[in-house]
């Protein structure tokens, strides 16, 4: 993606694409967004998109389709086994990520279940940098944990490092040296770390780590999911590989990997998934799971259509005008929030632009699921739908680990190609303006406290009528 300068100095960005299909999107007046909350339980993973103006909870499965993708879905020739398709998609895989066995999926969480099925024991433990909700659940599900050895530079929301997402080296040294390895069943590297901001982890830490697990006898398992924006802040804020090209990039990420998984609706544009790598036993053995639970091996639940759309996204991929569109907006969104006072995670990372709840809703009670409640404000006062990051979408820690949610964000996630900056312009507008009125947002408790636990799709009720009395705030001001 580009950014052009205008007459007046500013500088924006601009898409490098021109919109050649539309889907009509409407705006519900404030107090019938109040009615949808209630239908949706508070949360806004289950309000319906219709009443959804602006979509931004996430990318996943929500990006636009280029017109190559649209005409290589007509490619498909739908065989249940050997499809031409699933050859030529592993043709892609074995000369970008430098990988002779791809498996397909039908998305990331199905890898996620794959892997763990193939190699989690009961006591494993699986280091990472951070962990993801359903990772986490899978490999327990495995009678397996997870340890993180994130830096403690990507625990905060404030700060300018570059690559929050990096390993603490000398606590996975100590790791490695007070667990057994036939407890290890493999290290999982996040690129583009998702629960703390989208921050990236750099490729020399992906190296330091790679080459430390492979002088330790342990497999290394690289989620390449968010690697799209991991991959414009490798080339943007390394300066050793400012003038490498992306495809180079991201080979040479791939080859610090052992096993490279990914969900096709983030990482090309598609709905699927997939895993890849070059050990012949490892993908036997993933294999056999994937024939199971997913179906054969040469579809692996998906159409044979979407196999060939997430070939070509992937390829697009390694186009750096769109590797960058994300994370252009992000930035913008983030800097001007900034330039207003809201609390946001610096630096702009993935995803999306994270508001950070608990500096926003300072006057909430932690108990009060700022996140949650965060998101439900603004939804009221713009249509725009984001995804609480915080307590209400993670399980309770066990007893005596750290809790797995140590921030309460808003994620406005920026799905690609979809919207345009003066969708991105209304949003960070009505924003501003319900920090200006931040007082007016109250709590929210789960509806059933009496369930041990919860989900992140759980209905939350209101602790007070301060949905009701934002909406006609809101409303009164003229905006809507």
């Amino acid at each position: 993606m580009s950014k052009v300068k205008l007459s007046d100095g500013t500088s924006i960005p601009i898409e490098m694409h021109r919109v050649s299909t539309i889907h009509p999107i409407r705006l519900i007046p404030p107090a019938a967004r109040v009615a949808a909350l209630d239908y949706a339980g508070n949360c806004s993973y289950n309000l319906r998109s219709e009443d959804v103006f602006i979509d931004m909870l996430t990318d996943s499965g929500f990006n636009a389709m280029s017109d190559a993708q649209a005409g290589a879905f007509h490619l498909a020739d739908h065989a249940y086994a050997g499809g031409e398709g699933y050859y030529r998609m592993a043709d892609t895989v074995q000369r970008m990520l430098n990988k002779r066995f791809f498996l397909p999926v039908h998305q990331g969480r199905a890898c996620e279940h794959m892997l763990a099925r193939a190699f989690v024991r009961q006591g494993g433990v699986v280091p990472t940098n951070f962990h993801f909700g359903t990772f986490r659940t899978q490999t327990g599900f495995m009678g397996g944990t997870v340890a993180e050895m994130l830096a403690d530079k990507g625990r905060v929301t404030t700060g300018s490092d570059p690559f929050k997402g990096d390993f603490d080296m000398e606590r996975l040294r100590a790791f490695f040296d007070s667990t057994p390895r036939e407890n290890i069943p493999f290290l999982r590297i996040e690129a583009g770390t998702n629960l703390i901001g989208g921050q990236p982890i750099s490729m020399d830490n992906i190296q330091e780590v790679s080459a430390l697990c492979r002088e330790r006898g342990v497999r290394v398992v690289l989620d390449m999911s968010l690697v799209m924006d991991n991959l414009h802040f490798i080339k943007a804020r390394d300066p050793k590989r400012a003038d490498m090209s992306i495809a180079d990039i991201t080979r040479e990420m791939a080859d610090a990997a052992d096993i490279v998984y990914f969900s096709g609706r983030k990482l090309g544009f598609a709905r699927g998934g997939g895993i890849c790598t070059n050990d012949e036993a490892d993908f036997k053995l993933i294999r056999g799971f994937v024939s199971c639970y997913e179906g054969f091996p040469t579809f692996g639940g998906m159409s044979s259509a979407e196999l060939e759309v997430m070939r070509v996204g992937i390829e697009e991929t390694m186009d750096e005008n769109v590797v960058s569109q994300g994370p252009d907006f992000i930035a913008f969104m983030t800097d001007e929030f900034i330039r207003h006072g809201v609390p946001v995670v610096t630096p702009a990372g993935g995803l999306g632009c994270h508001i950070d709840a608990n500096r926003f809703c300072s006057h909430l009670a932690p108990e009060d699921f700022r996140g949650a409640s965060l998101a439900a404000a603004i939804y009221i006062v713009s249509g725009a739908r984001g995804m609480e990051r915080g307590a209400s979408s993670e399980q309770p820690a066990p007893i005596g680990i750290e809790s797995v949610a140590p921030m309460e964000l808003v994620r406005l996630a920026v799905p690609r190609r979809v919207y345009t900056l003066s969708h991105i312009m209304y949003v960070i507008d009505r924003v501003v303006w319900l920090y200006e009125h931040r007082e007016l947002i109250g709590g929210l408790r789960w509806e059933d406290e009496s369930v041990e636990r919860h989900s992140f799709i759980d209905y939350l009720r209101p602790t007070s009528d301060w949905r009701e009395r934002l909406a006609e705030v809101f409303a009164a001001s003229g905006l809507e």
